[in-house]
């Protein structure tokens, strides 16, 4: 959500207006163009002015299950949402190294048919602490997804830069430890952690990444995942029923056939959603796979698709949390997600996909 902030051109009285008549003009003037409280923004909060549509990195670990694959595809056929940046990879530990995170990445564009307008940019390998004290080096492990974060959070534009990472926050750490700058330029959106439980995937898989961006002044959203837990993104399910009904043939046709990372060839998104899914363990009951990543793209759309709070900046221990305790420094929580319109919403942009 954005709110434009206007500029009132003043008005010259006319000179024969006498010293009463003029008073009573400019009260008039000053009602008619004086904004109410109620649409004043903070500077540093998430509503504050944007352009028409929002500028976005997505940081992904594309490799890992099918989640970061359809929160692409969503995101990149949600055109007249989305100014799409740039896609940076990183790698988590399923899904291989970060030449194969590469590939699926790769694919999705291909398949989505935007690789030729929105660039791919290699990330971490690595962890943030192996990487940290190499970052003055040329060459260092994630340097061209952190150098083009850097380079597109400086420049111009009306609002900030949203940085998205679905995975690890490594690449994001790591742009903010090398260019401090930055941190008035961007909006942190992150789908990660089960706060205030401990264990989520993307968390763990770089604790120090987490901490260390927890002890930066940016303006940082989570987007809760919550295993087993229906407050969460993980209560926001594809049922493989409804995939292998609605997907096949959905997206814009392309020329040249992509391998799937299971084999096959495929021209349409539709068509390898349904192969990732035939390809994937299946879980709850009904069995199905949440679609994580998805729900965040999701939540940027429509801010109304979920319920968000404020809450003191927390500290992380270990897996786990503890409470913040300085109510002046806070980050904002996503949770309790309207699955049903979520869902409605993937499977329509689906279908106008062309």
């Amino acid at each position: 959500m954005h709110e434009e902030f206007e500029n009132p051109n003043l008005l010259k009285s006319p000179c024969i207006m006498n010293r009463i008549s003029c008073y009573v003009f400019c009260l008039i003037l000053s009602a008619c163009t004086t904004k109410g409280p109620s649409s004043s923004v903070p500077e540093t909060s998430p509503e504050a002015s944007t352009p028409d549509r929002l500028e976005v990195i997505i940081d992904t670990d594309a490799n890992n299950e099918l989640d970061d694959q359809h929160a692409l595809a969503y995101l990149f056929f949600n055109a007249d949402v989305f100014d799409v940046k740039g896609v940076t990879v990183n790698a988590t530990r399923n899904g291989g190294e970060i030449g194969e995170q590469m590939a699926e990445a790769r694919r999705i564009l291909d398949l989505c048919e935007v690789s030729k307008t929105i660039p791919l940019f290699q990330g971490a390998n690595e962890s943030f602490n192996d990487i940290l004290p190499t970052i003055s080096e040329d060459g260092y492990d994630g340097e061209e997804a952190v150098r083009f974060i850097i380079e597109e959070a400086r420049k111009e534009r009306q609002g900030k830069l949203i940085l998205l990472p679905v995975g690890k926050l490594t690449n994001i750490a790591l742009a903010l430890a090398k260019a401090p700058d930055i941190k008035d330029k961007v909006r942190i959106v992150w789908l990660g952690t089960n706060y205030p439980d401990p264990g989520e995937y993307n968390h763990v898989n770089d604790v120090p990444s987490t901490q260390y961006l927890l002890d930066q002044e940016v303006i940082q959203e989570w987007v809760m995942v919550r295993y087993g837990d229906p407050s969460g993104t993980d209560a926001v399910r594809a049922m493989p029923a409804d995939i292998y009904e609605m997907m096949p043939g959905l997206g814009p046709v392309i020329d040249q056939p992509v391998t799937g990372r299971h084999g096959g060839q495929f021209t349409t998104f539709g068509d390898y959603s349904v192969s990732l899914f035939e390809h994937a363990d299946l879980h709850g009951d009904p069995p199905s796979r949440a679609l994580f990543d998805m729900a965040a793209v999701a939540i940027l759309k429509n801010p109304d698709w979920a319920t968000r709070r404020e809450i003191a900046v927390p500290q992380t221990d270990g897996e786990g949390w503890t409470d913040g305790e300085d109510p002046s420094q806070t980050i904002y929580i996503w949770e309790d997600f309207d699955v049903d319109a979520i869902m409605t919403d993937f499977y329509e942009v689906m279908k106008s996909a062309r």
